[in-house]
């Protein structure tokens, strides 16, 4: 295990792409499936595929991160519960990190974007976007917020990136940065893992008891059905240890 960066297993399943990467020094290994409906079954045999490449245990991991949202119901309790029943089988902490944050580093590394506007699809007509000023690291300007794709109002000259591009291109159309977005950027765990590696060293951590998805449409409570599955995917994970 590296002496100077933390090793990290970082969990994303809140869009049709499921994810996962390991980062162990400058080594970042990664796995991705893309339109699987049930990712609770498919990210945790990424995750022993990544951990047997590396030749590692979770013993070995320092903490588990995961896309904590927005994103679909069901993708971001998967990420979370997994990532809960990992990290109690480890006894791990556990770094959440926003999903439109992990799409706004994606775009600075593939683009060379200072200033970004992240799209996410949020099915029934509306979006997840978030704006942001990469400057010695990324800092939000514009924090996530849920509304209508006509509601989307970048502050300035932006790049645009994010499937909500794609999905609402004629209402989208009238941004100056729509021409030129990048729909192909979604959340993925190799970002999700390297701004959770600075959140660590920074503290920014909690117990797996009191790791949370991040909604941003109303919820009162859980059903009975989502509880389950968070507990499925919980218990996969402990399982799989």
């Amino acid at each position: 295990m590296s002496t100077l960066l933390p090793t990290l297993l970082a969990i994303e399943t809140s869009s049709e792409l499921a994810s996962c990467a390991l980062l162990r020094g400058d080594v970042v290994l990664s796995r991705a499936s893309s339109g699987v409906r049930t990712h609770s079954q498919s990210i945790l045999p990424m995750v022993q595929e990544l951990l047997a490449e590396a030749g590692v245990t979770l013993a070995d991991v320092d903490a588990i991160a995961y896309g904590s949202g927005p994103g679909s119901f069901t993708g971001v309790r998967t990420a979370c519960g997994i990532a809960q029943g990992l990290a109690y089988g480890a006894n791990l902490p556990v770094v959440p990190v926003v999903t439109l944050d992990a799409m706004a580093l994606a775009c600075h590394q593939q683009h060379g974007a200072q200033r970004i506007v992240t799209v996410l699809d949020a099915r029934m007509g509306e979006v997840y976007w978030a704006q942001y000023d990469y400057q010695d690291g990324l800092h939000a300007v514009l924090p996530p917020v849920l509304s209508a794709p006509a509601g989307v109002a970048p502050q300035g000259d932006v790049m645009g990136c994010g499937n909500g591009f794609a999905a609402y291109a004629e209402a989208l159309a009238p941004l100056p940065c729509a021409a030129t977005a990048d729909a192909a950027i979604m959340p993925h765990a190799v970002q999700v893992g390297q701004l959770a590696r600075i959140a660590f060293a920074a503290g920014h951590v909690v117990k797996a008891a009191d790791a949370q998805p991040l909604y941003l449409r109303n919820k009162i409570a859980y059903t009975s059905a989502e509880r389950l599955d968070m507990q499925a995917a919980k218990a996969a994970a402990e399982s799989a240890q």
